[in-house]
């Protein structure tokens, strides 16, 4: 644990890195947990129908279309509407971006739940 007042850690003596916790490498973005749950579920696809996604997530239409726009705005997912027959469809798919978020939001994840793993036994 660092000095607060000083930034330099007790026994070590160096300073700590700004920013060096993998938390920062989260995308706010991402973390709200529906819109991970977006991400995660389009992530496995090249694209998903709207009725899908809603289902798979498990919330309404109106709470998937809110976010879906969050996500629309950041670039992170692409939203396309067309026709099966005559009835109207929307198709969600992530985005390059979208997927090179989702990826490095998980890496900050995974280092966050193993980056302070003790041997304790």
């Amino acid at each position: 644990m660092s000095d607060p007042r000083s930034g330099v850690h007790p026994s070590t003596g160096s300073r700590s890195r700004a920013g060096a916790h993998p938390r920062h490498g989260l995308d706010e973005v991402i973390h709200a947990p529906v819109r991970f749950s977006i991400v995660a579920t389009l992530a496995a696809a090249d694209k998903a129908e709207f009725a899908f996604v809603r289902d798979v997530v498990e919330v309404s239409d109106s709470v998937l279309s809110r976010q879906v726009t969050t996500l629309e705005k950041a670039g992170y997912v692409a939203v396309t509407k067309g026709y099966v027959g005559k009835r109207p469809r929307t198709w969600l798919a992530l985005t390059e971006d979208g997927r090179s978020a989702f990826a490095a939001h998980c890496q900050a994840l995974r280092a966050i739940a193993g980056g302070d793993a003790r041997d304790d036994g």
